[in-house]
């Protein structure tokens, strides 16, 4: 293991929030780390495409970030954090550093229903197919189909449009008195009202239907076509490719290993974006999904706090406190529909990872019990995408996060142990 190195603040996370954390901590005079296991930072908005240019944000916040003090290590997963130490894995071997503060902005990853042929090849994620778009996917003269429900939802068509495909329809599954109220909130942002506008514009000419969701994906090899219900009709469309996403979750795992409360299913904090543990700071969506611009003033608050810099970090507790009220219309208009809870049949799959059908894992009545019984939640993903399916699916309270918090090559692991002297038994080489 490489020695120890300090930092005063660590951020995890280098989307928005852990950027905007990170400059506010450093622009403190406190010696602080960002660290990301992306190669670069932005997160998934932020992402890099060479296709598109750096929007003007973006662009000014990575300059901010270059221009601060702040150590950026990128392409290091964390896996294991204990007395004010984290281990991170990374492609040169094992990194260590003690912190005084930590700082959560892990973000948040989407929710994925199952349904009849949703692993079929050229059924993606919404926000996946977006990634693969910005890191190369071909998409030039192909027929995309949008479905499930959010903002992200718009997001991605617009992308997928300006970069060649044809989206043939947006199914959202909330209903059109639902997007009205949103709308209404919407207006009280001169910012999220101008997004909006230029997404409709982008988008104009995309048929956008409400009350509409997927009922199965269907093909062979590969999709061909996708049945829709569509204000209680069915229809199929063909298309090339499925994008489906039902809104985002926030991504927990390390604030659940730290014993943060969580409540309504994200990280508790107070007006300083402090969680129950000590010196243990949430910023972002792991706080609850609330966009970009709430991410932004959250994480400076908690960079500041971080930093011990309070009267600073209350100069953005209106920001926040706006952009809080976006939020809740947020997720009352996208809250999911219990007629999605009826789509899987019973030999459709709920863990792709360990092959366990939905008949299977109903059987049981908690999540550790489908663990116990099934591996339900065992795989690679480690219950990441078939744990909030099952959240909404069967109520289950999905709690059970252990180290490593992620996989890791068990050369990492022994590294970690006091009882070996790397020096005298150097490790080679690894297993997952």
């Amino acid at each position: 293991m490489e020695a120890v190195s300090h930092f005063d603040v660590v951020v995890v996370g280098a989307g928005p929030a852990g950027i905007a954390a990170a400059c506010a901590a450093s622009e403190s005079r406190v010696r602080v780390a960002l660290i990301d296991d992306n190669p670069s930072p932005g997160g998934q908005i932020w992402r890099a495409c060479p296709r598109q240019p750096q929007n003007r944000a973006a662009a000014r916040w990575l300059d901010r970030l270059r221009a601060s003090s702040a150590t950026v290590i990128r392409g290091a997963r964390i896996f294991h954090i204990e007395t004010s130490v984290l281990a991170a894995e990374t492609s040169d071997g094992l990194l260590a550093a003690s912190f005084d503060g930590l700082i959560l902005a892990t973000g948040a990853r989407e929710r994925f229903l199952p349904f009849p042929g949703w692993t079929l090849p050229n059924v993606f994620g919404a926000g996946g197919l977006q990634a693969l778009i910005k890191t190369g996917l071909p998409v030039a003269g192909k027929k995309i189909l949008i479905a499930g429900t959010g903002p992200l939802l718009f997001a991605v068509a617009s992308y997928a449009r300006k970069c060649g495909a044809t989206v043939i329809g947006i199914c959202e599954q909330a209903g059109s008195a639902n997007l009205t109220r949103f709308a209404a909130a919407t207006v009280l942002l001169p910012r999220k009202m101008a997004e909006a506008s230029k997404l409709l514009w982008d988008l104009r000419g995309i048929p956008h239907w409400t009350n509409c969701w997927p009922l199965a994906a269907i093909g062979k090899e590969h999709l061909d076509r996708v049945r829709i219900m569509h204000n209680g009709r069915l229809r199929e469309l063909e298309c090339d490719y499925l994008a489906c996403g039902f809104h985002l979750v926030p991504n927990l795992e390390l604030a659940q290993y730290l014993r943060c409360k969580i409540a309504n299913g994200c990280v508790a904090v107070d007006d300083f974006q402090r969680t129950s543990a000590a010196n243990i700071y949430c910023a972002g969506e792991p706080t609850g999904i609330g966009g970009l611009e709430m991410s932004l003033a959250e994480g400076q608050i908690a960079g500041y706090s971080a930093a011990r810099n309070e009267s600073a970090a209350r100069t953005f507790f209106g920001l926040r406190a706006r952009y809080a009220r976006f939020a809740r219309a947020l997720d009352s208009a996208f809250r999911l529909r219990p007629e999605l809870k009826s789509l899987a049949e019973p030999e459709t799959l709920l863990c792709r990872c360990e092959d366990v059908r939905f008949s299977r894992a109903r059987q049981f009545d908690s999540w550790r019990a489908a663990k116990l019984h099934t591996r339900c939640g065992m795989g690679p993903c480690q219950g990441r995408v078939c744990g909030s399916a099952a959240e909404f699916l069967f109520g289950w309270d999905v709690d059970s996060v252990r180290p490593p918090i992620f996989p890791v090559a068990c050369a990492s692991l022994a590294e970690m142990s006091p009882r070996r002297a790397p020096a005298e038994n150097p490790t080679s080489g690894g297993c997952q």
